[in-house]
C-alpha cells in the first residue's frame, strides 16, 4: 500500500438559505476559504413546488465570470439555458460543466417534466476556479449524460466511480477542463475499501453526501462533512462503515491572487469592477427565457 495522504481539515456543510433555496456549504467557511483550484461547493435536495410553473422555479438569469460553475446531478434534473444560446436538459448521474469566461448570463431551471420523475433535485454545484490567463476566453458550455460518463468498477464489485473529470486508473473522464483538476462520484458498499492514487502535487478533497467512511489510519467520517487533505501522500484509501456516496474533487493549485464578487471570480478588484460594468452594459448578453 502506497503512503496515505493526513487529513488537514474536516468541514461539515452547513445549512444555509441561498436566495430561497436551502442549501449546505462545506467551504467556504472560516476553517477553509478555499481548497484551490474549488472556490465552493454547495449540495442541495430541493422538493420542486407543484402549484407553480416550472420557469418560475430554480433559478433564474443571472452572469458569472471567471470561474467554471458545475452542477453534479444526483435526482431529477436541470434545464440549463444561457445568454450564448445554449438550452439543455441533464438528468440524474449527468453532469453540466459552464465555464463562464469572459462572461455569460444563465439560467438553472427544472425540466418540465420534474414532477414526473419525482419532483425532487438533487444536486452538488461546485465551483472551479480558471486560471488568470484564461478567465476572459470565449464562455463554453458542456453538458455531459450519466450513459456517456465513464466509470470503474472494483473488482469486488462493491465501488462504482464515475469520471467526469480528469483522469483515474487511466480511465478518463469526457470534460475538457481549463486546469488539470479531476471529478468523480463514488458509490461504495458497507465493508468495502478503496485506495484512490492522487497526483502529488493535487489539492483534494472528499465530500461524504450519505452514510459514513474512514480514512483509513485516521478518523471517522459522516455524512455532510468535507475532508480536506495535506499534499503529504501518494493517494487516499477509505473504507466505508455504511452503504455512502461520496463526491471527490483534486486538483492543481492555481496559486494565484483572488478577487471576488458575487458572481464573479477574477485576481484584481479592478477586474471585478470592469465586469461588474460590463454586466450593466449588456456585454454577457442577454437570457430571455422561453
Amino acid at each position: 500500500m502506497f503512503p496515505n495522504r493526513t487529513i488537514k481539515a474536516i468541514l461539515y456543510a452547513t445549512p444555509m438559505d441561498m436566495g430561497g433555496f436551502p442549501i449546505r456549504q462545506p467551504f467556504p467557511s472560516h476553517k477553509a476559504e478555499q481548497i484551490d483550484p474549488f472556490l465552493l461547493l454547495h449540495h442541495a435536495e430541493i422538493k420542486v413546488p407543484s402549484h407553480k410553473p416550472v420557469l418560475q422555479s430554480g433559478v433564474g438569469p443571472h452572469p458569472h465570470r471567471g470561474f467554471s460553475p458545475v452542477s453534479f446531478i444526483f435526482k431529477g434534473g436541470i434545464h440549463h439555458r444561457d445568454s450564448r444560446g445554449n438550452n439543455h436538459v441533464v438528468y440524474a448521474g449527468g453532469t453540466q460543466w459552464m465555464n463562464a469566461g469572459m462572461g455569460m448570463i444563465h439560467s438553472e431551471r427544472p425540466p418540465a417534466d420534474i414532477h414526473e420523475i419525482g419532483g425532487v433535485q438533487e444536486l452538488i454545484q461546485l465551483w472551479v476556479n480558471t486560471p488568470a490567463k484564461n478567465k476572459m476566453d470565449k464562455p463554453s458550455y458542456q453538458p455531459l449524460d450519466a450513459n456517456e460518463t465513464p466509470e470503474i468498477i472494483s473488482q469486488d464489485g462493491l465501488t462504482q466511480i464515475k469520471i467526469i473529470a480528469g483522469e483515474l486508473e487511466g480511465v478518463k473522464g469526457p470534460i475538457n477542463t481549463l486546469s488539470d483538476v479531476n471529478t468523480f462520484t463514488i458509490k461504495i458498499l458497507k465493508g468495502a475499501k478503496y485506495y484512490f492514487t492522487i497526483p502529488a502535487t493535487h489539492n483534494a478533497f472528499i465530500y461524504v453526501m450519505d452514510g459514513q467512511i474512514q480514512i483509513i489510519g485516521d478518523s471517522l467520517v459522516d455524512a455532510k462533512y468535507v475532508v480536506s487533505f495535506n499534499q503529504d501522500g501518494a493517494g487516499i484509501a477509505i473504507e466505508a462503515f455504511a452503504d455512502t456516496h461520496l463526491f471527490m474533487g483534486t486538483g492543481e493549485p492555481l496559486n494565484e491572487p483572488l478577487a471576488a464578487h458575487g458572481p464573479f471570480v477574477m485576481n484584481t478588484q479592478t477586474e471585478i469592477m470592469e465586469a461588474i460594468r460590463d454586466y450593466q452594459l449588456g456585454k454577457m448578453g442577454v437570457l430571455i427565457e422561453e
